[in-house]
């Protein structure tokens, strides 16, 4: 009998199958919102009236002509191909036209401005292609998760530094850039900020750039909630600043004021090197947005700006609601000047009996309530919550009634009872 196929190490095919996935995976933290996910899900499943003030997924449509534009393109059998992967140009010119309108910003749509499938994506291959292993990036801290991770799954370093106070968050950006060794390659912004709603003045920007130069650091601005603010704030745009287009680009993005999120339209605007950068990446990555929904777009940036406002408007209605109504609970809450949420610190004597995750699966567990908890957002969250304010009016009231019952019917040790602002500490 022939042997010739046999081998001296014949495969165990009883033995499971071993995957073997990158180290840049493994590296990832667990996802720290999957719990609170999994009880929402359970409890729905239950049957049970959820509110979700977790996620801030906005739960209103978009201007019906821009939807009407999306179907109208999408039955063009022209629109059905690959699409460019920076963006149409006539997209990218809408973007430019934005930017003069809004704060006096000149972009060149061919060289400076860059179509994104969602901020996120955008962010995430611009850290690819700006930073590698040895780099470092400075992010604020609480952080939005993807400032940090982007980074990380470039191969790079992160620093956060405290973001409350402005001025000490500079001061510390130059601190970092005076004693590590290399110098941080790169500063990540986020303002109006998320999750804890911080925002600055246009000179904030002004001084990032003067850092920036000094340093020799380049500067991503994320400034996702620049068309939802409050009580006649506006947002400075990083690129406003003179000098800004030297050191750095921003990103935008349409899920927010333009209720868009779904359709993952977002921009990269600025340094024409960063800009480039960035596009190279993307060429290898993808094809491109599908050109209905940036045919749509356009529609949106051009004939949509007062539904943007009008919907800002909805939004400082809901944080009104939501504000007042936790403070009426005996909740010590400062209301934002802009964004989509509420961060909230936990009140007494919950703050000292359970950490952030606890308290935001009792709200859930007991109260039928979904929230955030600040945990999520790295160390320099714990302690708050992050509500976001995608409910209508009437379901934020109703929110707060069960956050208030859920509280209410526990007894501190002294006799008052929790839930009661008498008694909040």
């Amino acid at each position: 009998m022939s042997h010739e196929h046999e081998t001296d190490n014949p495969v165990n095919n009883t033995a499971p199958f071993q995957i073997e996935v990158a180290d840049r995976v493994k590296r990832l933290p667990p996802y720290l919102f999957a719990r609170i996910n999994a009880v929402k899900y359970q409890k729905r499943r239950a049957g049970d009236d959820v509110i979700d003030l977790g996620m801030g997924n906005p739960s209103d449509p978009p201007e019906a002509l821009v939807i009407e534009k999306l179907a109208e393109a999408a039955r063009d059998e022209r629109n059905h191909g690959y699409s460019k992967a920076t963006g149409i140009m006539n997209l990218r010119r809408e973007v430019a036209s934005k930017y003069l309108k809004k704060y006096g910003v000149r972009l060149d749509p061919e060289g400076e401005v860059i179509v994104c499938l969602g901020s996120k994506e955008g962010f995430s291959h611009i850290c690819l292609a700006l930073v590698g292993p040895g780099d470092t990036a400075i992010v604020p801290a609480p952080y939005f998760p993807v400032h940090v991770y982007a980074v990380a799954l470039a191969a790079a370093n992160v620093i956060s530094l405290e973001v409350a106070d402005s001025e000490k968050f500079l001061a510390n950006v130059a601190y970092t850039c005076q004693h590590l060794h290399p110098k941080p390659k790169l500063l990540i912004l986020n303002y109006p900020h998320n999750p804890s709603s911080v925002t600055v003045e246009p000179e904030f920007f002004v001084d990032v750039v003067k850092l920036a130069r000094r340093y020799g650091f380049m500067v991503i601005s994320d400034f996702a909630y620049a068309d939802v603010a409050f009580d006649g704030y506006l947002p400075p745009s990083f690129l406003s600043a003179p000098g800004a287009k030297d050191v750095g680009v921003e990103f935008t993005t349409m899920s927010k004021g333009y209720n868009m999120a779904g359709w993952r339209v977002g921009f990269c605007a600025g340094n024409p090197e960063m800009v480039r950068a960035l596009g190279t990446i993307k060429t290898y990555y993808d094809y491109g947005m599908f050109a209905p929904i940036q045919i749509a777009a356009i529609v949106a940036l051009r004939h949509t700006e007062a539904a943007v406002e009008a919907q800002s408007a909805l939004y400082q209605r809901r944080r009104d609601v939501l504000c007042e109504g936790l403070r009426r609970i005996g909740w010590d809450i400062t209301p934002p000047r802009a964004g989509m949420f509420v961060w909230a610190k936990i009140p007494q004597p919950w703050a000292s009996q359970m950490d952030t995750m606890q308290f935001a699966t009792k709200l859930l567990e007991e109260g039928d309530v979904a929230v955030s908890p600040g945990s999520g957002f790295g160390p320099a969250g714990e302690g708050y919550l992050r509500l976001a304010l995608v409910e209508n009016e009437n379901r934020l009231r109703q929110a707060v009634r069960q956050i208030g019952r859920c509280l209410g019917g526990e007894v501190r040790p002294s006799g008052a009872i929790a839930g009661d602002p008498r008694a909040a500490g």
